[in-house]
C-alpha cells in the first residue's frame, strides 16, 4: 500500500517558508541599509544647521530664514499635494496595467506572452525622465470626442509617463510572485478539477498578494521620491513652486535650508511606508 503524506494536495497547505523578493529572502534584506529613526534625527539636524548658517548670512533688515520658509509654506503645501496627486493616480495606473502585463507574461498563449515580456522589459529599462519627455513631447493637449472637448494638462501627462514604469515593474512582481508558487499547487488543483482560470484567481494569485504587498510598498515610496522629476517638463509641482520662491526672494542663502526643508516633507511621508514595508515583511517570513 502506497502511504500518502499530508503534502499530496499542497493546495490546501501552508505558505512555503521562505518568500524572496527580486532574488533576496527577507532576512536578508533585513540584514542590509534600512530607514531607521537616526535617519531622520540626521535629516532634520542638517535642516537646523542649515537654517543657521543661513541665517548667520541674512543681511541686517532682511526677515529671517525660518519666517521666510513659513511664509512659503502654503504655496509649497499645494505643491507638495499634487505630488502626492500624481503618485496615487501613476501608482493606480500602473497597478491595473501591470497586474494584466503579469498576467500575460505566464499566458499558455506564446505571442501574448512575448509581447507582454517585451513591454515589461522596453519600459523596466527604459529611463524614467526619457518616458516624461516622450509623454509631454507625442501626447496631444487636448482629445476631441465627438463636441467634446478634453484637455489634458501638463500634470496628466506626467502621470501617465511616470505609470509607464510602474507598469512594468508591477508586471514583474506578479510574474515573480506566481512563479514563486510551487508547481504542485498548479498540479493539486488540476486533479482536483479546476480549470487553469480558476487555479490562478482562487489559489494562486490569493497567495500572491501577501508575498506582492511589501515590494509594491516599496516602489510606491520610490515613485513618490520621483515625482520631482515632473518639474523637468514644467509641472507646478512642489520642486519648481520652490524654485520659484527661490527666484521671488533672490537670496541664494535661502537655496540649501529650502531644500532641505523639500526634502523632509519628503521623508515624513515616505519614513512610514518604508517601516511598514519592512514590517509587512517581517510577518510574511515564516521563521
Amino acid at each position: 500500500m502506497i502511504r500518502q503524506s499530508r503534502t499530496d494536495l499542497p493546495v490546501l497547505g501552508p505558505l512555503p517558508p521562505v518568500l524572496s523578493y527580486g532574488g533576496l529572502s527577507s532576512a536578508a534584506r533585513r540584514e542590509g541599509l534600512q530607514l531607521r529613526p537616526i535617519h531622520g534625527a540626521v535629516l532634520f539636524l542638517g535642516l537646523v544647521l542649515a537654517c543657521g548658517v543661513a541665517e548667520a548670512q541674512t543681511e541686517p533688515g532682511q526677515p529671517g530664514i525660518v519666517a521666510t520658509i513659513l511664509k512659503w509654506t502654503p504655496l509649497l503645501a499645494s505643491g507638495f499635494a499634487l505630488n502626492i496627486a500624481i503618485s496615487f493616480i501613476a501608482m493606480a495606473i500602473g497597478t491595473a496595467a501591470g497586474f494584466l502585463l503579469g498576467i500575460g507574461q505566464i499566458s499558455l498563449v506564446k505571442p501574448l506572452r512575448k509581447s507582454a515580456w517585451f513591454v515589461t522589459q522596453f519600459f523596466r529599462n527604459s529611463p524614467w525622465l526619457v518616458l516624461l519627455f516622450y509623454c509631454m513631447l507625442l501626447l496631444p493637449f487636448e482629445i476631441v470626442v465627438g463636441r467634446t472637448v478634453i484637455p489634458l494638462p501638463d500634470w496628466i501627462k506626467a502621470t501617465i509617463g511616470l505609470a509607464l514604469p510602474v507598469m512594468a515593474n508591477v508586471s514583474e512582481l506578479v510574474r515573480g510572485a506566481i512563479q514563486s508558487i510551487p508547481y504542485g499547487q498548479w498540479e493539486s488543483a488540476e486533479s482536483l478539477a479546476f480549470t487553469r482560470r480558476q487555479t490562478l484567481w482562487m489559489i494562486i494569485l490569493p497567495q500572491c498578494i501577501r508575498r506582492m504587498t511589501p515590494p509594491w510598498m516599496n516602489l510606491y515610496a520610490i515613485l513618490t521620491v520621483a515625482t520631482p522629476l515632473a518639474s523637468i517638463v514644467g509641472v507646478n509641482e512642489a520642486m519648481t513652486l520652490t524654485q520659484d520662491a527661490l527666484a521671488a526672494e533672490g537670496r541664494n542663502e535661502l537655496l540649501v535650508p529650502m531644500y532641505f526643508y523639500l526634502l523632509a516633507w519628503f521623508f515624513i511621508y515616505c519614513y512610514p511606508i518604508a517601516r511598514a514595508t519592512q514590517a509587512l515583511e517581517r510577518r510574511t517570513a515564516v521563521k
